[in-house]
């Protein structure tokens, strides 16, 4: 694993991390090297600017939805074979659940990984002052070191200076790896909980040129390529990693057993899944074959289950609702008992279809659920959750328990009281109430489960593919 990494933060959201991260991950890239790029946090749209930025996929480290022995795993799991990684922060640096600064931060992501922080500070109507505010973050936790500064939204040439001069009288040993000038040009567009999803909103084909360009102009490249990880600490019992370890053969590739075909939603309407969900089906011996809802007239070849991810369904409803033969076609597999997972943004694509509203016709969709959807001006849910099942796929996971995220600006209309619930809610202990609504073989939810969380899903799910193709 290359020992060349850090973790793009900031004081608090806003400051530019995205843009910094893009731009440097592309300058890399420019310059010849693999890079191996990360988000921390359940987001699911940075990650796509991510892989455009750095031609491979981008992975999620969450510390609270995964026990943190997961994390740092994954971390040296995906980030092997780079010559450098590039971890993008969430929210502020020390942000997490609640007060406590490492439940679900940047800031826990870092300290299980050993990842030294580059911090990108705002400095728009600061000098001195941003010195004040960098010192504050370098000594607020001996588990997280900050490797050094990247100064954003500088007024001047004469600003940076004054930056760098205040940074040096207070932290000399702190590296200053630039400043970048304020340039509204290069921000992305935004919808709901944050940028516009990579596939709809393509980048114009010279904007990662322009970000490359932005910070070889103005950051010390090779400085951030040359910052160095810390060994990872050791893990306190009960904060082992999940029973499927990322470091064994795949039964299904040593030949041992024949893998089943698990067909995933990729596309437009539905891009919102955690790469480690599909790493981790293809662990439990999951061949995962991709297809498209929008675009598709059949399921894939010879398939045993079906993978309906999130995204945003809402702003296709028309095509999708207009593509009557895959309608069909998942509708007659559910119907023929076979095992279909789906959440958010797919869970809605099995239901009735969506409402009219603002001019737009109502939608039909799949119909499984005997409910619709509909938009709402303001967000329904945001957060995480904790999920204790009173069913899952099989036995394996059967009365355990598994976290999650959940966010969307829709609703369905009042589930049947005969539509079998298997899910148990709550959030930080509060209970949220009764979810995961379950048709023969069909699972469907709002929540987006990672199956880091719990090393018994992506089994139960392959095992009741398997059950049902008779593989």
């Amino acid at each position: 694993m290359t020992r060349r990494a850090f973790l793009i933060a900031a004081p608090q959201s806003g400051s530019g991390k995205t843009t910094v991260a893009l731009a440097v991950m592309a300058a890399f890239r420019r310059r010849g090297m693999a890079v191996a790029p990360f988000k921390c946090g359940p987001d699911f749209i940075d990650p796509g600017y991510h892989c455009l930025a750095a031609g491979r996929p981008s992975v999620n480290l969450d510390g609270w939805m995964c026990p943190e022995a997961f994390v740092a795993d994954t971390f040296r799991l995906h980030a092997a074979g780079a010559d450098v990684a590039v971890v993008e922060g969430v929210m502020g640096l020390f942000d997490g659940i609640g007060s406590a600064p490492m439940k679900g931060s940047s800031a826990q992501v870092a300290a299980v990984c050993g990842l030294p922080v580059v911090l990108v500070v705002n400095a728009r109507g600061m000098s001195a002052s941003a010195a004040a505010l960098v010192k504050g973050f370098a000594g607020y936790d001996e588990r997280v070191r900050v490797a050094g500064v990247i100064f954003n939204n500088v007024g001047s040439d004469s600003h940076g200076e004054l930056l760098r001069q205040s940074l040096a009288m207070a932290l000399p040993e702190l590296t200053v790896f630039g400043c970048i000038l304020r340039d509204d040009s290069l921000g992305i567009p935004s919808r709901h909980l944050g940028l516009v999803t990579v596939e709809d909103n393509p980048l114009p084909p010279d904007y990662l040129e322009r970000l490359a360009d932005l910070v070889e102009n103005n950051l010390d490249l090779a400085g951030l390529a040359g910052i160095q990880i810390r060994p990872a600490p050791p893990f306190a019992k009960g904060g082992e990693r999940p029973k499927q370890a990322s470091s064994d053969v795949p039964p299904a590739i040593k030949g041992e057993i024949t893998p089943v075909r698990i067909a995933v939603a990729r596309d437009a309407a539905f891009c919102f899944v955690y790469e480690d969900n599909l790493r981790l089906l293809r662990e439990a011996g999951a061949e995962v074959v991709t297809f498209s809802p929008l675009d598709d007239a059949r399921l894939p070849a010879d398939i045993h289950g079906i993978y309906l991810p999130g995204g945003y369904p809402e702003l296709y409803a028309g095509r999708l609702a207009a593509n009557s033969a895959m309608k069909a076609a998942v509708r007659n597999a559910v119907e023929a008992g076979m095992p279909v997972y789906a959440e958010c943004g797919g869970f809605i694509y099995l239901t009735r279809g969506m409402e009219g509203g603002d001019g737009a016709p109502p939608a039909d969709f799949v119909g499984i659920f005997p409910v619709r959807a509909r938009m709402l001006p303001k967000r329904k849910a945001l957060g995480y959750r904790q999920v204790e099942f009173g069913a899952f796929y099989g036995e394996t996971a059967a009365g355990g328990s598994a976290r999650g995220h959940e966010f969307h600006y829709s609703e369905i209309g009042t589930m049947p009281d005969h539509m079998e619930r298997c899910y148990r809610v709550s959030r930080q202990e509060q209970e949220l109430g009764s979810e995961g609504y379950r048709y023969r073989n069909c699972l469907a939810s709002y929540i987006h489960l990672h199956f880091g969380s719990n090393g018994g899903l992506a089994p139960a799910f392959v095992g009741a593919c398997r059950n049902n193709g008779n593989v």
